[in-house]
């Protein structure tokens, strides 16, 4: 038995220094015009398939929501934004560049076939290591990671996701998630007709500043400049004076429009900042009257967890919305979408 241990040493040993010699003098050659040595492409793959399926979320974690045509429109725009460069688009080839990569990027069409929804939540999520794969830039903001596996989860339905991504590579505008005219028709993109052109620019300053998170936004965001700033601003937003009251809200049965109206002990009215009839004193806030109820569920769920940042008034909507249950702010959310736009 000493025998064998001593041997046991001697190759651990001797393995551990032909591993510094390795490394050491450069002999690997980490080329990828060479590619990987025989065997080594089998092992890193088998690696990162048993990685993803460990830890990918109970297949309970998908949303229930995850067909809806809207949430799968979103994850389509951003895929052809941040994606199709190395995965292309389906009927599409890769460009050059991408397929020059070591180890390639699957295409598009082959990528997510061996995939359950879950285990592409995981791999959007965390990305991979030395493939090139980012992870997502804000790993909070899991509804949108939901939407980009929405959207891949609608293979092979092929002719589908053209007409959702469209069939070039451009950089996706504003105008195609929001609107020509900043009333966006998707339930899970905020209206941004609904919003002061201040309000518009501050939250993009904000999210290229990383001030204010979002896995989408931040990419939308990142190389705008001041002045093109101004000019989304301007193009999208609303010219009503921000200080202008709207109308009273009629009174309602309903348990959001009590809470909203109202407030509780622990949670303020929403109403006195937001509308309708907001307080004369109140901070100059964003109107909800019109917003769609799936994004205002996401964005007060995004407060009550602490994950929704930017501006000086985050603290104040962390505060309203830390005691808010999950029906409270459905029910909020509905009333206030319910209600047209101010």
């Amino acid at each position: 038995m000493k025998r064998v241990m001593q041997t046991l040493v001697v190759l651990a040993v001797g393995g551990a220094m032909v591993a510094m010699l390795v490394v050491g003098l450069g002999l690997y050659n980490v080329s990828a015009r060479a590619g990987h040595l025989p065997g080594v492409r089998w092992l890193l793959h088998t690696t990162y398939q048993q990685s993803v399926r460990l830890r990918a979320p109970a297949p309970e974690k998908v949303p229930e929501d995850i067909a809806h045509p809207d949430r799968v429109a979103l994850g389509a725009l951003h895929f052809k934004t941040s994606c199709a460069f190395c995965h292309a688009l389906p009927g599409q080839a890769q460009s050059a560049t991408a397929q020059a990569m070591e180890p390639p990027p699957p295409h598009i069409s082959q990528a997510v076939s061996d995939w359950a929804p879950e285990e592409l939540f995981w791999i959007v999520k965390e990305g991979v290591k030395m493939t090139g794969m980012p992870h997502w830039p804000t790993p909070d903001h899991e509804d949108e990671i939901w939407s980009v596996v929405a959207y891949l989860t609608t293979l092979p339905d092929r002719q589908s996701q053209i007409a959702l991504a469209g069939e070039g590579r451009d950089r996706a505008g504003c105008a195609q998630c929001h609107g020509e005219d900043g009333n966006s028709r998707n339930s899970y993109i905020p209206r941004l007709d609904l919003l002061t052109p201040g309000q518009i620019a501050e939250a993009l300053r904000q999210y290229r500043d990383g001030r204010r998170t979002s896995g989408i936004m931040q990419e939308a965001a990142s190389l705008l400049t001041d002045s093109q700033i101004a000019m989304v601003a301007q193009k999208f937003g609303s010219t009503k004076a921000p200080q202008e009251q709207s109308a009273p809200a009629p009174q309602a049965p309903s348990a959001g429009a009590r809470l909203a109206q109202h407030g509780t002990g622990d949670v303020p009215a929403c109403t006195a900042c937001h509308g309708p009839a907001r307080r004369a004193d109140a901070p100059i806030a964003p109107l909800l009257s019109g917003q769609s109820q799936a994004y205002l569920e996401t964005q007060l769920k995004l407060w009550r967890a602490g994950h929704r940042g930017g501006g000086e008034r985050a603290n104040l909507m962390r505060k309203a919305a830390q005691d808010l249950q999950d029906a409270d702010i459905k029910a909020l959310a509905e009333w206030f979408a319910s209600l047209p736009p101010s």
